[in-house]
């Protein structure tokens, strides 16, 4: 099924519970025992949990909040301990990330009957575009034109760039390199042992045909063995939302990642991360 770009907060929220404050509700506590469920052990402990629950659930909340913010400490415990250096070896890669279906070499005419909308006012080919990718494994968007220029010269100036994807057990750094209107995505520690032979977990295309509609079309198609459809998404939000260039922090970090690479730190990309939406 088709995932659009429409959310941008969204969808790196959705394996990280936040606790703002010990006032018990539904909700909160329904989320609480949903992600307590899915630990080996929950059986175990089931009637403590439960009956603790019930005699004191402020005390329950506050228990559940301080493991949260201690596996939290642990997982930048154990990324502060990653050389940041090793990043600059992804700068200058001597081979392009190679895809085997060149997508910088598809047309939209390849995969879209463009015939059909030649006159198509831009709306009607933003929902013919959703519509057509609706039920296909991929994420589509439609961009206005005005953004994706910049997006593009973003492109152009900062050419590699690291995202980091929510996991189970923390963060996993996925790479991503700019080539012509495509976007590669690899896993790091991917390309930092096949290099130019790392396989790509997603690859966002760029149409540029329908320029003169004021639109660029988006097709993004991921590897399911790697990424879900809502992590594609998540790293598809994330390049947007740096690339784009209208939060300083963000194109801050673009530039130090390719002009400073030993200066950078990979803890502030998490950071930025985790106060998405908040």
């Amino acid at each position: 099924m088709a995932i659009s770009l429409t959310k941008l907060s969204r969808c790196c929220q959705y394996s990280r519970p936040v606790f703002r404050n010990f006032s018990i509700t539904m909700s909160n506590m329904e989320k609480v025992m949903e992600d307590l469920q899915k630990n080996p052990y929950f059986e175990k402990y089931a009637d403590r949990i439960s009956a603790l629950q019930k005699t004191s659930p402020e005390e329950f909340m506050q228990r559940i909040e301080q493991q949260q913010k201690a596996k939290k400490e642990e997982v930048k415990k154990k990324f502060a301990a990653v050389d940041t250096r090793q990043f600059s070896s992804v700068l200058n890669p001597k081979e392009p990330l190679q895809s085997t279906s060149s997508p910088d070499h598809k047309r939209l005419s390849d995969i879209f009957k463009t015939e059909l909308v030649a006159e198509k006012e831009t709306s009607e080919i933003k929902t013919i575009w959703e519509e057509y990718h609706k039920h296909k494994d991929v994420i589509s968007a439609t961009i206005p034109h005005s953004v994706y220029l910049t997006l593009q010269q973003h492109m152009t100036e900062y050419p590699t760039f690291l995202f980091p994807l929510p996991r189970s057990e923390g963060y996993e750094f996925i790479m991503c390199q700019n080539q012509g209107h495509t976007v590669h995505f690899t896993p790091l520690l991917a390309y930092q042992v096949h290099k130019e032979n790392a396989p790509e977990c997603l690859t966002m295309v760029h149409y540029t045909e329908l320029v003169h509609k004021g639109i660029v079309l988006m097709r993004g198609e991921y590897d399911k063995n790697v990424l879900t459809g809502q992590e594609a998404l998540c790293l598809a939000n994330q390049f947007q939302m740096y690339y784009e260039g209208r939060d300083k922090r963000k194109l801050k970090l673009l530039q130090t990642f390719t002009r400073s690479p030993d200066t950078f730190k990979h803890m502030d990309l998490i950071s930025q991360l985790e106060t998405i939406g908040l």
